[in-house]
């Protein structure tokens, strides 16, 4: 074959080669391992990813105005609400629980709240409240001028119930002016019962009872049956229920304590027990 004739068939196997379709792709040449060392020696080793490299957590940001602010709070002291302002502390010479009992919730009074209300609950049957009865009269000559003085009577059963009405048929008489000397009246109520022995177990004894200090039959009768002593009975009896009587003479102070000569000690203790309830109710 001649020179030109060899060149010619080398260049149409080149040509051969290297074609192929049109969307063929396009390979690498071959490489023979150690070049391939050679090339792996010679290229630039990877960088190493650190930390430093990956993405950067968001800056905090500080606000300085919320630093005073937890500032300021750690410095004010908590202050916690208070229901109910405990009376200013005292050497109180009596003890709740023991000498008197406190009654929950606090019960209602006859008169307002304008001065501590100290209630007697009493029955002219009684013989204790016989006895204590010049005590209390006593000590209504010199009651603070803050408090005030009201008798309840009890109304346990029938008779303890007439002798209520009497009671109170008297209160009216006297607010009437039809009664002259009260005190008179009241006294000579007990001494028919304990000193003569007249039980005034009947309407007609008691009326005859009134007709000796000057009570006429007929403002008896109009009293004795008024709607007015008939409210303050109701009253009474829901007021006794209320504050939990079981004996007598009872003393309630203000609707909210409860308190007895047997809890006191005897009845110059129970005066000074009233006196240390009202300078405890006053001091609020």
């Amino acid at each position: 074959m001649t020179r030109i004739s060899f060149l010619v068939v080398l260049l149409a196997f080149i040509v051969s080669g290297c074609g192929g379709s049109d969307d063929a792709a396009v390979q690498a040449p071959k490489v023979s391992p150690a070049e391939q060392n050679t090339v792996a020696d010679e290229m630039p080793a990877a960088p190493v990813a650190t930390p430093a490299d990956e993405a950067e957590p968001a800056e905090m940001v500080e606000e300085s105005g919320a630093e005073e602010d937890e500032t300021e709070a750690a410095d004010v002291p908590i202050v916690l609400a208070q229901a109910d302002v405990p009376a200013a502390k005292q050497d109180w010479k009596f003890t709740e629980g023991k000498h008197y009992q406190r009654m929950v919730p606090t019960q209602p009074t006859i008169g307002g709240a304008d001065k501590v209300e100290v209630a007697e609950i009493f029955w002219y049957g009684c013989n204790h409240c016989y006895t204590f009865e010049p005590f209390i009269n006593r000590w209504a000559e010199n009651v603070p001028a803050n408090a005030r003085l009201v008798r309840i009577p009890a109304t346990w059963n029938p008779l303890v119930k007439l002798h209520a009405q009497l009671y109170y048929t008297e209160e009216v008489l006297v607010s009437n002016g039809k009664i002259a000397e009260p005190e008179v009246f009241r006294n000579a109520v007990f001494a028919e019962y304990h000193r003569r022995g007249n039980r005034l177990t009947s309407i007609d004894a008691i009326q005859e009872l009134f007709a000796k200090h000057g009570v006429s039959e007929e403002d008896f009768t109009k009293t004795w049956g008024s709607f007015e002593v008939s409210q303050k009975l109701r009253i009474a009896d829901d007021l006794q229920r209320r504050y939990g009587i079981t004996g007598v003479p009872a003393v309630v102070v203000n609707g909210k304590y409860r308190t007895g000569a047997g809890e006191a000690g005897g009845y110059p203790e129970l005066l000074e027990i009233i006196d240390e309830l009202i300078a405890k109710e006053s001091v609020r």
